[in-house]
């Protein structure tokens, strides 16, 4: 599990020391503050440490590098330090609870391909990441990795890591029970099973009672909740691990965001680190309210809001959303109902 992490110039991010809860963790804020940035950042340094073959700095040095350069798309490694004027190092160090898996880099404004190491992790019993997008991806399986690692594309690589676990196979034996248990309310909202044409890779929603439904055919709301239908039922999101969910409100309507806030809480309880960026406060409230229920009173819960300030950005970190002043969303929300009283008046 990430413990907290030790942030310093990266882009447009706060420098700040950043403490997550070991359950869920939801990040909000204005556009342009950080909060993708956030997500792609965790999520990069722990990919590349649950990928590593050998944790040695010399390997790290160019792994890191290499996959901050794939996932943010930069000109240069370089260019991802925060900007200002002449030279300036950025500095990243994440702590985990099992402090064997710690890890520090940095890396200077003139820096091209190789970070600097300053502690590497020395245990490889790393659990793997995921990233959803706010895209989904499901329309891109099977063809898009192959095409990614073949020629130059400039997408972001953490949508090639997610395609390629939507296309692992799925579990079986007692696994696929728990897995089963979890899929139910996902399976309900989309009115069937996501399945996989084992001769094609190709996706489709198995409807009950009609039969197979090509993927790009299914509602884009329907086929984010069939992405985390695929995540669990490969086992990635089961036990353990990390889900780092950029905007997952995206394309859903309420009905659906209710089913999806569930899913999210019943993931944190099977052991999963969730990382949330969402504009949506109604996201937000019915985790809030979930986490009151018996079943997920438990779940630690962290709660950041990033916003802007003369100095640039900061950000305000608490257990609880009642404890964050700052919430964007609700003050735009109360002003939208001003306005509409006024004119109803």
């Amino acid at each position: 599990m990430l413990k907290n992490a030790r942030i310093k110039n990266f882009g447009c991010l706060p420098n700040e020391d950043y403490v997550f809860a070991s359950g869920l963790n939801v990040i909000i804020g204005e556009n342009g503050l950080g909060k993708s940035h956030l997500l792609k950042l965790l999520y990069a340094t722990l990919k590349v440490n649950s990928d590593a073959k050998e944790h040695t700095k010399t390997a790290l040095q160019k792994a890191y590098a290499d996959k901050l350069i794939g996932v943010f798309r930069p000109e240069a490694l370089g260019r991802l330090v925060k900007r200002r004027k002449g030279l300036d190092k950025c500095e990243v160090a994440l702590a985990m609870h099992d402090e064997t898996q710690s890890c520090a880099f940095s890396f200077s404004t003139k820096a091209t391909s190789a970070v600097q190491i300053e502690q590497a992790p020395s245990s490889s019993k790393y659990q793997p990441p995921a990233y959803i997008p706010t895209r989904e991806l499901v329309t891109l399986c099977p063809w898009f990795v192959p095409l990614y690692d073949n020629y130059h594309l400039r997408f972001e690589e953490s949508w090639r890591d997610t395609v390629s676990l939507l296309g692992a196979p799925s579990l079986k034996g007692p696994r696929e029970k728990t897995a089963s248990d979890l899929l139910k309310p996902l399976e309900e909202a989309m009115g069937g099973k996501v399945v996989v044409d084992a001769a094609t890779g190709e996706f489709y929603l198995q409807i009950t009672g009609e039969g197979k439904m090509e993927m790009p055919l299914v509602a884009e709301g329907l086929r984010k909740l069939a992405m985390l239908a695929r995540l669990i039922s490969t086992g990635v999101l089961l036990d353990k691990g990390y889900l780092f969910w950029d905007e997952p409100e995206t394309n859903l309507n309420p009905k659906l965001v209710k089913v999806l806030a569930r899913c999210i809480m019943h993931l944190c309880k099977q052991g999963i680190q969730v990382f949330l960026a969402t504009h949506s406060l109604f996201l937000m409230r019915e985790l809030e309210m979930l986490v009151k229920e018996p079943a997920f009173r438990h779940i630690p819960q962290r709660y950041f809001a990033l916003k802007a300030t003369p100095n640039g950005a900061a950000v305000e970190q608490a257990n609880s959303s009642d404890a964050i002043q700052t919430i964007v969303m609700l003050d735009e929300e109360l002003h939208q109902s001003d306005r509409f009283v006024m004119q109803e008046g």
